[in-house]
């Protein structure tokens, strides 16, 4: 019976220990299980994949800002333009690749040009060109093409433009139409215009380039041509003061043909107004004179007499006349006295 015991005792003990090893392997075994260390892997090759997919998408924007266009190139052969300022998408590298065009406002002289005017003469002249890459996608990939997008080198090309319409618009000037005294024939801006008339469409057509401004900096004379002017310009003087004298000849000639005119006419007014007074005077006399008779016939002859010899003797005057003779007869006689009121002659 104890033996029994002592067998179940052990049978039971060693069934105990079996069953904790087998515990303790199991445990062991589920320790080591993938399933239960998967979920750390995956995780870690999600994150991997969002941030590739956000390079991806920051390497697809591009920017475009204002004042500029964007070419966009696949494979190196322009695509599609960008115009509008913001964010756009396009294929990452080296599949597409956005290139900035420059829209801005530019400003390009010519330099010094020597060039000849209509008349043979020599002008030295600077001109320069305010431009600008036309706003639309085929003149901004012609801009592309002819220059590669650089404008200095566009700058350099159009100087070149420039020179050589210089040279063609001063054949159409003569001199004096650009420099002169009288502001009146001065054509600067005339020349101007022919100027960019005759760059306007070149550029436009070769480089995609709009013209805005046409002006004329800098123009001066060569001493040759500085000499010619001189000249030139002292002949027009000359002209001018020559003509300007037989105005003033002529002005005068007719001022005192006018004036001698009026010295006429006033004269002959005066001469009509003299023998107006001459004759009321006559008149009046007439009439004092015969007042002077019906009083006095006497004193009448007597006065009459004297006037007659104040109006025929000067100083210088010698006469020859009998003095028993009127009007002398007075001086020999004497007065004749007068009786009554009617007076009576002996």
């Amino acid at each position: 019976m104890s033996q029994s015991s002592s067998h179940d005792h052990h049978d039971h003990a060693g069934h105990d220990h079996g069953h904790a090893g087998h515990h303790h392997g199991h445990h062991h075994h589920h320790h080591g299980d993938p399933q239960q260390a998967g979920p750390f892997p995956w995780r870690r090759m999600g994150w991997a994949a969002l941030l590739v997919a956000f390079a991806v998408a920051a390497a697809s924007l591009v920017q475009v800002r204002s004042g500029e266009a964007t070419v966009i190139t696949r494979f190196g052969n322009p695509a599609r333009v960008l115009l509008q300022p913001g964010l756009s998408w396009r294929w990452p590298a080296p599949f597409e690749a956005a290139i900035p065009v420059d829209l801005r406002l530019r400003t390009t002289s010519s330099g010094l040009q020597d060039v000849g005017t209509r008349d043979g003469l020599r002008i030295i002249v600077q001109a320069y060109v305010a431009w600008q890459v036309q706003g639309d996608p085929e003149n901004v990939q012609r801009f592309m093409r002819a220059v590669q997008n650089q404008p200095d080198e566009a700058a350099r090309q159009i100087r070149t433009f420039v020179g050589s319409a210089l040279e063609t618009t001063a054949a159409s000037f003569d001199l004096a139409n650009l420099v002169n005294t009288d502001a009146s024939q001065v054509r600067i801006a005339d020349f101007e215009a022919q100027l960019r008339q005759q760059i306007d469409q070149q550029l436009l057509t070769t480089y995609g380039v709009r013209v805005l401004q046409v002006g004329v900096e800098r123009l001066t004379l060569p001493s040759v041509t500085l000499t010619a002017t001189v000249d030139r310009m002292r002949a027009e003087r000359e002209t001018i003061a020559t003509e300007r004298t037989a105005v003033g000849k002529r002005e005068a000639a007719q001022i005192r043909s006018a004036a001698e005119r009026d010295a006429r006419v006033m004269q002959a007014d005066a001469t009509v107004k003299a023998a107006d007074i001459e004759a009321q005077s006559r008149v009046e006399a007439a009439e004092i004179y015969g007042r002077a008779y019906a009083g006095s016939p006497q004193l009448y002859n007597l006065l009459r007499s004297l006037d007659t010899l104040g109006t025929i003797v000067s100083p210088g005057t010698k006469l020859i006349l009998r003095t028993d003779a009127a009007p002398f007869r007075v001086l020999v006689d004497g007065p004749v006295s007068v009786e009554g009121k009617g007076g009576t002659q002996p």
